[in-house]
């Protein structure tokens, strides 16, 4: 909401919003705004992509963006974060931290873009130790803390020491259940150190800002174009926030991998392909 406000004062639009749709009111919610005049309709989600393609064909002259989709029509666009880059890098600092050589990892519901950040938080620790142990859970829940919380607590009794969510709000309780065991966790989507400064190592930071406003400017300067634009680190969209509580050693590591990703040296695989 931030960034679409910041982004409509930029360039002149009226912003309106909806929160907390459940998947099935999706599609009447495109429908609303695009029948009552908007010129672009915004969905934050994977779930946003198929429902603004079934309303676009409805509403021809309505632009529909949605994020972390595979949407694209004539007046749709995608715009997917590369969040498999911070996973790879959180990956690697969790296993450069990590003394039982056991991480846990724990989604909430498992669609394309939490399938990636899981995998590319594997890849990322078997990078650097290929015999790591990645135990992985999934809540299907966004908000249900005390199933993140339950499911950290089984993780830690099966010896993890390093718990990584990108379980939005439900995830907090994983960090909690971190906390209370005196183990390492790392954030997910904004600073998260508030919730956990003496266990936190990183968070992934997911600038929604930059997103919006590159599919909001394309609209503005008349470039738009129906397709799915892909947006990483070295677009400013992603990044890791590295925690004072690394070592010297292990925030040199992280950072060179960070460095890699910006420049293209390093590529990391996108995979929506369920594992575990």
């Amino acid at each position: 909401y931030e960034g679409a406000q910041k982004a409509c004062e930029k360039y002149g639009y009226e912003l309106a919003y909806t929160e907390n749709l459940e998947v099935a009111d999706i599609s009447a919610a495109f429908a609303d705004y695009a029948s009552a005049g908007y010129d672009v309709v915004i969905g934050h989600g994977y779930e946003f992509g198929d429902p603004a393609l079934e309303v676009a064909e409805t509403y021809p002259d309505t632009k529909f963006i949605c994020t972390e989709a595979d949407a694209s029509a004539d007046n749709v666009a995608s715009y997917v974060m590369a969040c498999e880059q911070t996973a790879y890098v959180e990956g690697i600092i969790a296993a450069s931290t990590s003394e039982s050589g056991k991480l846990g990892a724990i989604g909430p519901i498992p669609g394309d873009s939490l399938v990636k950040i899981i995998n590319g938080y594997e890849d990322g620790a078997k990078s650097v130790n290929p015999d790591i142990e990645v135990q992985t859970a999934w809540t299907n829940s966004f908000v249900d803390t005390q199933l993140a919380q339950e499911a950290a607590k089984a993780m830690i009794d099966n010896g993890v020491d390093v718990i990584k969510h990108c379980a939005n709000a439900c995830g907090n309780g994983a960090m909690t259940a971190a906390v209370e065991a005196g183990i390492w966790c790392q954030g997910d989507s904004y600073d998260q150190s508030s919730l956990a400064p003496d266990n936190i190592l990183d968070s992934a930071i997911y600038n929604l800002d930059v997103v919006i406003d590159t599919a909001l400017g394309s609209v503005a300067d008349g470039s738009f174009e129906g397709d799915v634009y892909n947006l990483g680190m070295a677009d400013g969209a992603v990044e890791v926030l590295l925690s004072d509580n690394l070592s010297d050693d292990v925030k040199a590591t992280a950072q060179d991998a960070i460095d890699k990703i910006v420049s293209g040296e390093l590529e990391v695989e996108r995979d929506y392909t369920m594992r575990q």
